[in-house]
């Protein structure tokens, strides 16, 4: 189950995600310079390292794609495994080089005010991002184009949402650099909004593109391919003496 190439493609491709997405918060970028840091970073990475590990470098499409049977639970264990590690560190760093890294963390007016329509936030933007993922990049109809719709997609989210929750869509985004700021780690809503708010919209997105596709569960098409019936040996012709 284990692949080091993956988790060593998803763990660099996550600290690359936060840091420079973190990085341009904390560097006060705006909200149009830190929407185009996620995005463009997720679009280059998937061309980069997506022949490797697909570049999910977010532990919400890591769920939805084993919830679709894409890649199997096991295996999504790892690539969590890499991607909080990687956001961790990478928030890690950023807080040893600036000192405050309060700004590239992912809090909006609703984080505190509503969490529950902060969760409903995350879900819908989560629920754009693993649509397109699915859609594009497992459907294959996205061809080459694929990672620009995948980066661009996290793009237009966090310019519709940052204001509202952050747009963290992930998890792992979250949770790396909530760890050195306050009161972000110790904030139940850092879990509930999210953590939850995201699973939830992969799960949306994997029933959408099942229904799309003609599936009413979470499993994966399995091809078969019809045997043909064994042709009767033709009869043995005998000579009359």
């Amino acid at each position: 189950m284990f692949n080091s190439k993956v988790f060593l493609a998803e763990f660099i491709g996550t600290f690359a995600l936060v840091f420079i997405g973190a990085g341009a918060g904390v560097a006060g970028a705006g909200l149009v310079g830190v929407a185009l840091a996620h995005g463009f970073t997720l679009a280059v990475f998937a061309y980069a390292y997506g022949h490797i590990s697909g570049t999910h470098v977010n532990p919400a499409v890591t769920f939805g794609l084993a919830l679709n049977g894409t890649i199997k639970w096991g295996e999504a264990v790892f690539y969590w495994i890499a991607q909080f590690i990687g956001a961790i560190f990478a928030a890690f760093l950023l807080n040893q080089f600036t000192g405050d890294i309060s700004g590239g963390a992912t809090v909006g007016s609703l984080t505190t005010s509503a969490p529950m329509l902060a969760i409903a936030v995350e879900a819908i933007l989560t629920f754009f991002l693993v649509n397109t993922i699915l859609h594009t990049a497992v459907a294959g109809k996205g061809g080459s184009m694929a990672g620009w719709a995948i980066g661009t997609t996290l793009a237009f989210a966090i310019l519709a949402g940052g204001p509202l929750t952050g747009a963290s869509l992930n998890p792992a985004r979250t949770f790396g650099p909530a760890i050195f700021t306050e009161p972000g780690f110790a904030n139940v809503n850092t879990y509930i909004i999210y953590f939850f708010g995201p699973l939830i919209g992969a799960t949306l997105a994997v029933t959408v593109y099942n229904f799309f596709n003609g599936t009413s569960d979470f499993k994966p098409k399995v091809k078969t391919i019809p045997v043909k019936a064994a042709k009767k040996p033709a009869a043995r012709k005998t000579t009359k003496k």
